[in-house]
């Protein structure tokens, strides 16, 4: 099985040498941008492609919107998380919401016929079966023409 993780805005910040207000920016700014992309996987398993998406808290039934044009396929994830703390110091509330977005190329053999998805444990896995006879290479032979074929 060969696994292809393919990530967008994948940001590796440097570790700064200062603590202090003005060098805590690129931490916060690395929190921002984790929550606003749908980190995927995908791989072949036998004659059909696996597409698996990280999409913890969703309802699946409400929050996912999976469709297939131009040989794309096209995920769509609406989250919306909302966290609330009650304690003798006072009241706080956090929300997180946000519509996310993925387009995988399909290849060559890939049908949109038959597709299946499950949602399990925060993963979303659509499965696309692939056509064995499109997927194998075949040769072509090359004849060899001479000047003298043109007259």
């Amino acid at each position: 099985m060969a696994l292809v993780h393919r990530t967008r805005n994948e940001l590796d910040w440097p570790e700064w040498p200062f603590r202090g207000r003005l060098f805590e920016l690129p931490d916060r700014w690395t929190e921002l941008l984790e929550g606003g992309e749908l980190k995927v996987e995908e791989f072949e398993e036998g004659d059909s492609m696996v597409v698996r998406v990280e999409a913890p808290g969703i309802d699946p039934a409400q929050d996912v919107e999976l469709t297939i044009s131009d040989h794309t396929l096209h995920i769509r994830v609406e989250r919306r998380q909302e966290r609330t703390a009650e304690d003798a110091k006072g009241y706080r509330s956090e929300f997180r919401y946000g519509s996310f977005t993925r387009m995988i190329d399909l290849p060559v053999g890939t049908t949109a016929d038959d597709v299946t998805a499950e949602y399990a444990d925060g993963v979303l896995e659509v499965r696309l079966p692939r056509e064995p006879a499109a997927v194998e290479a075949r040769r072509i032979p090359v004849t060899r023409r001479t000047s003298d074929d043109q007259a």
